[in-house]
């Protein structure tokens, strides 16, 4: 199945043969490889692969080229560039995933899967670089405002951790993704109760960073200390049963974490929009926001996001959109290989 990034580009439709080889494109976290072909601004020939089935990333990624067909050098089609998104840090060519036992050469493999060129970046600056190919579809606006064109982007993804990042427009319509630990900023309250909640989280943890309670482990601890401080038991529950429980209205301190989640997100996100002058908008992405649909539409974050005080009026212009594409890493990656 193919997935269209952008309009239409004249010349491209009939018969037309493709201009360049395609792109070899993969997301790799620790439990799965999602791997594709960039063609132009279209991605095909998705598949996704088990990490833990191969001993190495070029054995994945050489069982995808066999499985569609391209496993021979010289194959026609057979792509010469390759963007990979890894989860852990990429600070030169020796690569350590955090989560998985691959470590690789960026140029070995390169070279191990007949390439041109393969650029490999972090998994969530692949994401923050999907922000200027995204379509209307692909993402929903929360609350009011407009994006400035041409000014710095902001983004957020709460997931297995928050991952945070900025985009700065660069010569030609190129984006520049910030690289930086922006989830482990200290966490401010709001209210009393939030002060309750991080002063208990603080029992636990050293440093009660953004990314305690605005991730999928966040919601479980928001979830346990509320319960805690209303003198409960909290039951063993997954972030998944947190988020479905709030959206059934079953168990209030579900519902409560979700809300509290929400409203503190809109406080970090307004803090990064400030820090960065996110002109251009705020962006969230990672898998959990989406799935909370009309319950995070309606709920305290775009407020919370504006409740700067004397900077309200900075903020309230300031978009503030969900990510609700797919596949956003591949549309990043198919920024970072330079893809027309």
């Amino acid at each position: 199945m193919a997935a269209d990034l952008s309009p239409a580009i004249p010349g491209t439709a009939g018969n037309a043969a493709p201009i360049a080889a395609p792109i070899l494109v993969a997301d790799i976290g620790g439990t799965n490889a999602r791997f594709g072909l960039i063609d132009g601004r279209i991605v095909r020939d998705t598949r996704v692969l088990r990490c833990a089935d191969y001993a190495s990333i070029e054995d994945a990624a050489t069982a995808y080229l066999a499985a569609v067909g391209l496993a021979a050098v010289g194959t026609p089609g057979r792509p010469r560039r390759g963007a990979f998104a890894v989860a852990g840090p990429v600070t030169g060519d020796h690569i350590a995933m955090t989560n998985l036992v691959w470590q690789f050469s960026v140029n070995r493999v390169r070279d191990a899967l007949g390439l041109d060129g393969l650029v490999v970046i972090n998994d969530f600056t692949a994401v923050a670089l999907s922000v200027p190919r995204l379509a209307d579809e692909d993402r929903r606006q929360i609350g009011e405002g407009a994006p400035q064109a041409g000014a710095v982007v902001g983004v957020l993804g709460p997931g297995s951790g928050l991952g945070v990042s900025g985009l700065v427009p660069g010569a030609n319509n190129r984006w520049t993704a910030l690289s930086g630990e922006g989830g482990h900023v200290t966490m401010a309250p709001i209210s009393d109760r939030e002060s309750a909640v991080l002063g208990q989280l603080r029992k636990s943890f050293e440093h009660v960073s953004a990314e305690r309670v605005l991730s999928g482990p966040g919601l479980v601890n928001l979830y346990s200390a509320l319960t805690i401080l209303d003198g409960r038991e909290p039951a063993a529950l997954t972030p998944a049963q947190v988020a479905d429980n709030a959206l059934a209205g079953s168990e209030p301190h579900c519902v409560e974490a979700v809300e509290m989640f929400c409203a503190m997100l809109g406080t970090v996100a307004g803090n990064l929009a400030l820090t960065l002058g996110a002109r251009g908008g705020v962006y969230i992405a990672g898998g959990i926001v989406p799935k909370l649909g009309t319950l995070f539409t309606h709920s305290r974050f775009r407020k919370r996001f504006m409740e700067k005080g004397r900077m309200r009026d900075f903020l309230a212009p300031i978009p503030t959109y969900v990510i609700t594409h797919d596949l956003p890493a591949f549309l990043g990656l198919a920024e970072a290989a330079g893809a027309e």
